[in-house]
C-alpha cells in the first residue's frame, strides 16, 4: 500500500506567514503573525511533517527566517523540511545539525548542479531534497524570479542518476491559485525520473486531495503540500489526512 505525506506548508516573509499568488511577490496575503505558533497548529491537528519556505530567503540568497525554522523543528513534535535561501554547504549543514529533517535545494540545483549531487553523496539523498519549479515545463529559480534553459525532467533524471530520492514539483502557474495541481506534469515527472514525487501548487480541495492518492497507486507521487486550501478553509489538515486514509484503503 502507498502511503501519501501531506505537507502543510508555512511560507515566511517579513517573520510572518503568508501566500503568494503564483510566486508574485507583489500579491501577498498574510495568514498569520508567528510561523512558530502556525506550525503549532498543525502539528496540534496531526501533522507529521511541516513544509516551511523562507521567501526572504529565496529573493535575497541568505537564511533570513533560520531562527524560526530551528525552533520548529527542536520544539515541535514533527519533521522539518525547509526551502529558500540555501546558497551554499554551510547553510545545508547549518540546518541538518540543528534539527532540520530535510533541506530543500532549487536555485542551488540550476546553478551548481554539481555541488549538490556532492551534497547528496555527502548527507544522503533521504535529506537533500531537489527543489523544481517549473514554467511551461522550464525551471524558475531565485524565488521564482528568473526562468532557467533546463526543463523540469531533464533536471529531474540529472539528480536521480546522483542518488536523489525526492523532489518537490511545483507547477508555478497553479500555485497559490486554488485550481487544481496538475497532475500530467507530475506524472510524466515521476515516470521519466522514478524519484519520489511531492506535489506543490493548486490543492483547492479534498477531491484533489484524493486524485494525487489515486495517482500515487500508479506512479512515484509520495506526498503532497497544500497551503491555500488550508488558510482559506477549503478543508483542515486533519480531514485532509482522513482523506488520505480513506482513498487508500479503496
Amino acid at each position: 500500500m502507498t502511503s501519501i505525506q501531506i505537507y502543510p506548508a508555512i511560507d515566511m516573509k517579513g517573520g510572518k506567514c503568508v501566500r503568494l499568488y503564483q510566486g508574485d511577490y507583489a500579491q501577498e496575503t498574510i495568514y498569520g503573525d508567528s510561523p512558530f505558533e502556525m506550525a503549532k497548529k498543525f502539528a496540534d491537528e496531526g501533522a507529521t511533517w511541516i513544509h516551511l519556505v523562507d521567501l526572504d530567503g529565496a529573493k535575497d540568497g541568505e537564511k533570513i527566517h533560520a531562527n524560526e525554522v530551528i525552533r520548529i523543528a527542536k520544539e515541535l513534535p514533527v519533521h522539518v523540511q525547509i526551502g529558500g535561501g540555501i546558497r551554499t554547504k554551510e547553510d545545508v549543514r547549518f540546518y541538518l545539525e540543528n534539527g532540520v529533517d530535510r533541506v530543500i535545494l532549487g536555485s542551488l540545483a540550476i546553478s551548481q548542479p554539481e555541488t549538490v549531487a556532492d551534497l547528496i553523496e555527502e548527507f544522503g539523498g533521504e535529506r537533500i531534497v531537489i527543489g523544481l519549479d517549473a514554467k511551461d515545463g522550464m525551471v524558475a529559480t531565485h524565488g521564482w524570479l528568473e526562468t532557467s534553459t533546463q526543463s523540469a525532467v531533464e533536471v529531474g533524471q540529472y539528480f536521480a542518476s546522483k542518488g536523489a530520492i525526492h523532489v518537490i514539483f511545483t507547477d508555478i502557474a497553479t500555485d497559490g491559485t486554488l485550481q487544481g495541481p496538475n497532475l500530467a506534469a507530475n506524472k510524466e515527472l515521476a515516470e521519466a525520473t522514478g524519484l519520489s514525487i511531492i506535489i506543490s501548487g493548486g490543492i483547492s480541495s479534498l477531491e484533489d486531495i484524493g486524485e494525487v492518492v489515486k495517482l500515487a497507486k500508479d506512479t512515484t507521487v509520495r506526498g503532497v503540500i497544500t497551503g491555500m486550501a488550508l488558510y482559506n478553509n477549503r478543508f483542515s489538515l486533519t480531514e485532509a489526512l482522513q482523506k488520505v486514509t480513506e482513498c487508500e484503503d479503496k
